[in-house]
């Protein structure tokens, strides 16, 4: 029996024994049509954890995987192939702050993507997917505040870092937000700056309040070249070594996660890709395949 066929055959056992529709731990790869979760069941019942590995290219995030650099993150399953919801950091989060995260790849209309977030005041005739938790204001933020949520922004790229107009935007969603210049691109640890800052700011947090936290790592970003021993500029090799030092880091913020807070329900992907040379092409903010398919997943601590 294959992995997929194992973990549908313990659902229904799960669900004749208990009467619960259990969690599935892979997105709309399960199932076509069906909803992986339900997020009615998620909000207002644990912590909300939003992880963005800006700029991570989905091949990279596979390769990685095999090579069995990233064990955390491959520990919550296999990466989904999607497509980027905009091809640089600002129409990407725009889109995903608004509920749209990435789209499996072979969707070929609205309805074959799952919506864990689904806006009520838009079009559609307001009806809200199956599974999806309906908000409403203009953001996820917004509406998860409406239900008791403390929501949390830890910035990395400069559209975060409150230094500019622009950069005070994203920010300016979420109750609390952070940006310290170490958590900068140009950090070589600033992953583990960010992550050691949350371990604190998790151990001051309100016990009985569930938080949504966004948080923007940028190691992946350029410049990455000081991940990969020897290298004196950005590759795609560098760019999976990033994400190899990521993956450390945001083991240990999942394991002060379940020690401090207990449960959450976590979302993690990239926002976009990116060009090394491929076709000519450099960085992102263009159309190319390197930099509109994203890998995604989401699963429970």
């Amino acid at each position: 029996m294959d992995l997929r066929n194992l973990q549908e055959g313990v659902m229904e056992k799960t669900e004749k024994e208990t009467g619960e529709v259990p969690f599935r731990m892979f997105s709309s790869t399960v199932r076509r049509g069906e909803p992986s979760v339900d997020m009615n069941r998620i909000v207002g019942v644990m912590d909300i954890l939003f992880i963005c590995l800006d700029t991570l290219r989905y091949d990279v995030a596979v390769r990685e995987a095999q090579r069995g650099n990233t064990p955390v993150l491959e520990g919550y399953g296999p990466w989904e192939k999607c497509q980027a919801p905009g091809n640089f950091t600002w129409p990407s989060h725009h889109s995903m702050f608004s509920g749209f995260l990435p789209a499996p790849c072979e969707a070929k209309n609205l309805a074959d993507r799952e919506m864990l977030f689904f806006p009520r005041q838009i079009g559609m005739g307001n009806k809200v997917p199956k599974g999806a938790y309906g908000f409403s204001g203009s953001t996820i933020m917004e509406g998860l505040e409406k239900d008791g949520y403390d929501t949390w922004c830890v910035g990395g790229v400069s559209f975060f870092d409150k230094r500019s107009d622009m950069g005070k935007v994203f920010p300016g969603y979420f109750q609390k937000s952070y940006w310290r210049p170490s958590f900068g691109c140009a950090v070589k640890d600033s992953t583990r700056n960010q992550v050691d800052f949350l371990l604190k700011k998790m151990e001051e947090a309100e016990a009985d309040r569930h938080i949504f936290l966004y948080l923007n790592v940028d190691a992946i970003h350029y410049p990455n070249y000081f991940y990969l021993e020897g290298a004196d500029k950005d590759s795609i090799e560098s760019h999976g070594a990033a994400l190899a030092y990521a993956d450390r880091e945001l083991g240990r913020l999942f394991e002060g996660w379940k020690r401090i807070r207990k449960e959450a329900f976590v979302i993690c992907c990239s926002d976009h890709g990116t060009c090394y040379g491929e076709d000519g092409c450099q960085f992102h903010g263009i159309n190319h395949p390197a930099v509109n398919t994203v890998p995604y997943k989401h699963f429970r601590l």
